[in-house]
């Protein structure tokens, strides 16, 4: 058979059953081989960048499988680095796929021939060009054994013409995937990490996006139940714990997180970090957040271990494999834990007091009201997608999340446009799920076109635009240096003054897309555009975008230390009135 429909039949046999991409004349063989076996479904994108975040968004919702991404020579490659750098850096596993030059042709400067194995490789975890059509096999075998072992993260093959047609020996009868090598902790390491957290008065646990990596929230839970000890999820973590769980803490961090959890954090004295990596917007300045706290960190990676901070103790380990150990010993210990409980009350009471407003009837709307009317609107199984700008931190800050997977974000990359094709992805793995992604304009306007993708291929979810018509984070962030330069987004739309002067009327926009869409001026019709928006969404199987305008300024509660976080005081409540204050369980 040709090496394409080796390559083929190893995506079927290792379940990457789901690709999205574009064609083009040096992929087209592959296009072949995937027409001819018909086992992989495929999705076509309207720009590769797109293409690579939906096959993100696909794997980070679609527990235990791989989304793929296709495209042709030269651009093509260069538009997926953006996708691989965002899949490396929050170790995420896709598979870019490349067509080239024929071999003989690669130092000719043929046309769209690009060293895209060498352009790729610092934001993957291999990044190849293959010359020999027989090592086809092997090449793909080893991507996926690389794509699951260890740290996850991306891989790209780069596949020239001439080999993708060779004729090669391949028996896919006898094909077996490669072992998926997973370090562990031993037990007298997690027992080591015990013996440190019981000796502490107030420890909390730091649970990471590795867990959700490893299907492990459950264990999660189980072991902060068995110690009584507090969780605080990062943003890579959220949903770890249920967000009402009366052990949830509230998140850290000088952006997304929680005034109850950073007072929580301030209080501690143990760090329990689990499939972590001390992201900077999480900690802040170091010496805030390590004064007067031990610290233990399991993370599957041996070089994060140090990286960031020299903790006191580390151990390298699968965040499953360590919670399964951990959970055992702590069930051996049984009778002999310490009593936590003043402290989860003293955590409990900040978490039903130390809240932010969010209630207002202001007309333009204040974005913290759209927040709090999408918490009553959305149910407990909701999977949020968002990426960067106010309209995320204010997400991390006012949203709830109640299951692992329930809060898809790209964490450390954060590129603008990221939303929307992501969403599209985590809509095509979770086709029974309600999905509802959260954007920016400016978010939303850099891959628009997407949205005829979903369109296309019916792919159904809810898009909330909060529109200011500004680059709302970077217009913060200007006030240091006393500027509004390059942020406003705003002009006076000669075929639609209905906007305002908020400039792009994404309503005509989204309908000339094939997408069904809902403008919203006044806070008390957002309860009924969220329902409409549910209902247009069912009806016709597209998404729908609820634009919600905005007032032009908002300044979102941040800093630069975990105490030194400006809350904005005329925005900030104190009492156990607060609005966003969500019930504990007994």
């Amino acid at each position: 058979m040709r090496a394409v429909d080796a390559a083929v039949k190893i995506l079927e046999l290792e379940g990457a059953t789901q690709a999205f991409g574009l064609p083009g004349a040096a992929i087209n063989p592959f296009y072949d081989a995937m027409r001819r076996h018909g086992g992989i479904r495929h999705t076509l994108a309207r720009h590769v960048e797109g293409a690579s975040h939906m096959a993100e968004g696909y794997t980070r919702a679609a527990a235990g499988n791989i989304g793929v991404c296709i495209g042709t020579s030269g651009p093509a490659g260069t538009d997926m680095v953006t996708g691989l750098y965002s899949a490396s850096a929050d170790s995420i596993p896709i598979l870019c796929i490349t067509g080239q030059a024929p071999v003989a042709k690669l130092h000719k400067e043929d046309f769209q021939a690009v060293d895209i194995a060498s352009i790729a490789k610092p934001v993957t975890k291999m990044a190849v060009t293959v010359l020999e059509a027989a090592q086809v096999p092997g090449v793909f075998q080893q991507a996926f054994h690389l794509m699951r072992s260890g740290r996850p993260g991306p891989v790209l093959i780069d596949l020239p013409f001439d080999v993708q047609m060779t004729e090669i020996d391949f028996d896919a009868d006898t094909y077996t995937p490669l072992p998926v090598y997973k370090p562990s902790a031993s037990r007298a390491q997690v027992e080591r990490a015990l013996d440190l957290l019981v000796a502490a008065q107030r420890p909390v646990i730091v649970a990471g996006g590795g867990i959700v990596n490893a299907d492990a929230a459950d264990l999660l839970v189980e072991l902060a139940e068995l110690l009584g000890v507090p969780v605080v999820p990062t943003l890579m973590g959220w949903g770890t714990i249920p967000d009402d769980h009366p052990l949830q803490a509230g998140m850290v961090g000088l952006q997304t997180s929680q005034r109850y959890g950073n007072a929580t954090f301030l209080e501690s004295d143990f760090v329990l970090g689990i499939g972590n990596r001390w992201a900077n917007r999480h900690t802040g300045g170091l010496d805030t957040y390590r004064k007067g706290r031990t610290f233990v960190h399991i993370d599957i990676e041996p070089t994060q271990i140090g990286r960031v901070f020299a903790p006191d103790y580390g151990i390298v380990s699968d965040a499953k494999a360590a919670l399964e150990l951990l959970v055992e010993a702590a069930k051996a210990r049984r009778g002999a834990l310490p009593d936590y409980g003043v402290w989860v009350k003293d955590c409990q009471q900040r978490k039903h007091t130390l809240q932010r407003r969010t209630h207002f009837d202001e007309v333009p709307i204040k974005p913290q009201r759209v927040y709090e009317e999408m918490n009553k609107a959305f149910d407990r199984d909701t999977v949020y997608v968002s990426t960067i700008g106010l309209s995320q931190i204010a997400g991390g800050q006012f949203l709830h999340v109640f299951q692992p997977r329930g809060w898809i974000n790209a964490g450390q990359a954060g590129p603008l446009g990221w939303t929307l094709p992501a969403a599209l992805g985590v809509a095509t793995a979770r086709p029974d799920t309600q999905v509802v992604a959260l954007s920016g304009d400016y978010d939303f306007q850099f891959m628009i076109e997407e949205l005829a993708v979903g369109a296309q291929f019916n792919l159904p979810y809810i898009h909330v635009l909060v529109n200011n018509a500004y680059l709302g984070l970077i217009r913060q962030s200007q006030r240091g240096f006393d500027m509004d330069y390059h942020v406003q987004l705003s002009f006076e739309n000669v075929n639609a003054p209905e906007v305002n002067g908020y400039g792009v009327d994404h309503v005509k926009v989204a309908e000339g897309l094939g997408c069904k869409a809902i403008r919203v001026f006044h806070p008390d019709e957002l309860p009924t555009a969220f329902e409409k928006a549910r209902s247009l969404m069912e009806e016709f199987r597209v998404p729908v975008v609820v634009e919600v305008i905005l007032e032009r300024v908002t300044n979102i509660s941040m800093g630069t230390e975990l105490d030194n976080v400006t809350e904005f005081e005329d925005l900030a409540l104190t009492g156990t009135d607060a609005p966003t204050a969500i019930s504990l369980l007994d």
